[in-house]
C-alpha cells in the first residue's frame, strides 16, 4: 500500500528542483508504482486537489492542529487519509461538528510533522495549482508512453489529470479516445494571452478577428432540451443566481449546445458597469428575484465548443463562430469584426474603448479551442497594460490609512517552483472601501503579523495596471513594475490562474518593459 509520506516526499522533491525533465521524472517514479485502487487518490493529492471537493474545514481549525505534537514516523497511507476526507465530506447533522473535531484530531496525531503540513495545505487548497496538473500528465505519458497529442485531447474534455489518469493507466489511449464533451460537466475556459500593440497582434495572428473585450463575468453555459445549466470560469454552478442568462439560452432555436460567453451589467444605454457590480450577482441564492429586478444581467457569447450533438473545439475559431451564428441570434453575441490590417485593428480598438469597453481580443481565425490554456490564438489588447498578480502581504498605511492595510506586495506565480515571484508594491489605485474590504479580508489569510507587515496565505488574485517593467536588483525576479496601481480585485480567479513569472518576463523582453528613462 502507498503511504502518505511517498507522495509528500515526491512532492517536496518537486519543488526542489528547478528541472521540469527531473521533476517529470520524479513524478514518473511513483505513478509506476501505483496501486488501481490508489490511482485517483494519489493522483488528486499529487495536483493538490481532493475528489471530495472542499470539506468545510477553516485555517484556524487546522492551525490549531498544526500546534499539537506530530507523530515521530510515517505509518498512513494514501487511502487511510482519502477515507478520512471522504468521511469529513459526509458529516452532517447534529453532532456533526464534535465528531469532525474529533476524526481531524485522530488524522493529525497519526500524521508527521511534513505530513500535517502537506494535508493542511491540500484541505486549504494551497497546494492547487495548474502547473502540478500539468507536471503530473507529462509524467503519466512518461509513466505508460502515451502520446502527448492524445494526453492534451484527454486532459481537453475531461478537464482534470485524475480522470485521465484513471482512464491512462487502466485502459491506455483507447480508453482516453473515448472521451469527450459531456454536457453539464464544465470546460476549462480558454485564455488569451497578451499583444504589445495592435501592430504585434496583427503581425502574430492575420488574418484574423478582433472581439470587444467585455468587463463582465465569463460564463460557460450548457443546454440539453429545456435543461440549462450555467458556471463560472472555474466550473461553478451559478444557474439559480442567473434566471435571465438560463432564459436566454432556452429560446435559442438549438437542442444542445455549450457555449462561452461573459455576462454584465449594463447601465441605461448600454454602457458596461464596474466589475464588481456584475459579480455582486454571481453566487446569490436568496432575493435573486428582485436582484434580477434592480441589477438585470445580460449574456454575450463568442464560442461555441458543442452544437446539437457536433464537437467542435478542435474545429477552427472561423468554423466555431460560423457555428454559433447559426444558433446564437446576433444581439447575443459579442462584436466581432475581421483584420488584416493594422488600420483596421486599431479602428476596433477604439470602436471598443468608445462603446466603455476595457479592449478587445484578438483571435486567430484557424486557431482551436485550447481549453485550460493561454492559447497563442487568442491575444487581449488594452489601452493599459495589466497583470493579474496575487497579495503575498500588504504593510500597514500611515497617516490617514492608519489602521487599514495598504501596500500590496505583489507575486507573479512561478509554475516551476509551485510559489510566487514578488515584482514589487503599491498603495496607489485603494479606495477607502477597498482599503476596509482588503483590510478584513487580508486579516482572515494572515499566517504572521507585525506592527508593521501581515504576511498572507497566497490565494487573493488582484488586477494591477502597470506603465512599464524595468530591471531590478531588489528582487529575485530581476524585474519591477513600474508605476503600478489597483485596478481590481478578481475574487473570481484562483491563484493557480494568476500570471506567471515567465509570461511577466516575455513581456518584459518584448519591450513593454523597457523603462521610459531609456
Amino acid at each position: 500500500m502507498l503511504q502518505l509520506s511517498e507522495i509528500v516526499s515526491a512532492s517536496r522533491d518537486v519543488a526542489a528542483t528547478r528541472s521540469r525533465k527531473q521533476k517529470a521524472e520524479r513524478l514518473k517514479s511513483l505513478i509506476s508504482v501505483l496501486e488501481p485502487a490508489e490511482v485517483r487518490a494519489a493522483i488528486g493529492f499529487l495536483c493538490g486537489e481532493l475528489r471530495q471537493g472542499k470539506l468545510g474545514v477553516g485555517y484556524r481549525t487546522l492551525q490549531a492542529l498544526r500546534e499539537a505534537p506530530a507523530a515521530t514516523a510515517p505509518s498512513m497511507t494514501v487511502l487511510e487519509l482519502d477515507g478520512t476526507f471522504q468521511t469529513l465530506s459526509e458529516l452532517a447533522g447534529k453532532g456533526s461538528s464534535k465528531r469532525q473535531s474529533e476524526l481531524l484530531r485522530q488524522t493529525f496525531e497519526r500524521l508527521t510533522d511534513e505530513e500535517q503540513d502537506f494535508a493542511a495545505r491540500l484541505m486549504l487548497g494551497e497546494l492547487r495549482q495548474g502547473a502540478l496538473e500539468a507536471l503530473v500528465v507529462e509524467a503519466l505519458g512518461a509513466a505508460t508512453g502515451i502520446s502527448s497529442t492524445a494526453l492534451r485531447r484527454a486532459m481537453l474534455f475531461a478537464g482534470d489529470a485524475t480522470e485521465v489518469a484513471v482512464r491512462a493507466l487502466s485502459g491506455g489511449e483507447p480508453a482516453l479516445a473515448e472521451l469527450t464533451i459531456q454536457l453539464f460537466r464544465p470546460l476549462r475556459p480558454m485564455l488569451a494571452q497578451t499583444a504589445k500593440d495592435v501592430a504585434d497582434a496583427v503581425t502574430r495572428l492575420a488574418p484574423c478577428a478582433f472581439e470587444q473585450k467585455l468587463d463582465g463575468a465569463r460564463i460557460q453555459v450548457h443546454r440539453e432540451g429545456e435543461r440549462v445549466a450555467v458556471f463560472t470560469r472555474h466550473g461553478n454552478d451559478v444557474t439559480e443566481s442567473l434566471p435571465e442568462v438560463v432564459e436566454l439560452v432556452r429560446g435559442f432555436d438549438l437542442e444542445s449546445v455549450v457555449l462561452d460567453g461573459e455576462a454584465i451589467a449594463l447601465a441605461d444605454g448600454g454602457r458596461p458597469q464596474p466589475f464588481q457590480v456584475t459579480m455582486s450577482r454571481f453566487g446569490r441564492r436568496l432575493d435573486v428575484a428582485e436582484q434580477r429586478r434592480t441589477l438585470p444581467l445580460s449574456a454575450f457569447f463568442f464560442d461555441c465548443a458543442y452544437l446539437n450533438g457536433e464537437v467542435l473545439v478542435e474545429k477552427t475559431n472561423e468554423a466555431r463562430w460560423a457555428a454559433m451564428s447559426l444558433a446564437v441570434p446576433l444581439k447575443s453575441r459579442v462584436t466581432r469584426q475581421l483584420v488584416t490590417t493594422t488600420e483596421e485593428g486599431e479602428a476596433a480598438l477604439r470602436a471598443a474603448l468608445d462603446s466603455g469597453h476595457e479592449g478587445v481580443v484578438a483571435k486567430s481565425l484557424a486557431s482551436s479551442y485550447e481549453a485550460g490554456k493561454r492559447g497563442a490564438g487568442w491575444l487581449k489588447l488594452k489601452p493599459a497594460p495589466t497583470l493579474d498578480l496575487v497579495v503575498l502581504a500588504a504593510e500597514w498605511g500611515s497617516g490617514r490609512r492608519k489602521g487599514w492595510l495598504s501596500n500590496l506586495h505583489l507575486g507573479a506565480r512561478d509554475p516551476e517552483t509551485g510559489g510566487f515571484v514578488m515584482l514589487g508594491k503599491t498603495f496607489k489605485g485603494l479606495t477607502d472601501q477597498t482599503l476596509a474590504w482588503q483590510t478584513q479580508r487580508l486579516s482572515e489569510l494572515a499566517t504572521e503579523k507585525s506592527e508593521w507587515v501581515v504576511h498572507v496565505r497566497p490565494e487573493l488574485v488582484v488586477e494591477i495596471a502597470f506603465d512599464g517593467l524595468q530591471k531590478s536588483p531588489h528582487y529575485p525576479g530581476g524585474m519591477a513594475l513600474r508605476f503600478a496601481r489597483v485596478r481590481r480585485y478578481r475574487e473570481d480567479k484562483p491563484a493557480s490562474e494568476a500570471d506567471t513569472i515567465g509570461f511577466v518576463r516575455s513581456l518584459y523582453e518584448r519591450g513593454r518593459g523597457e523603462s521610459s528613462e531609456d
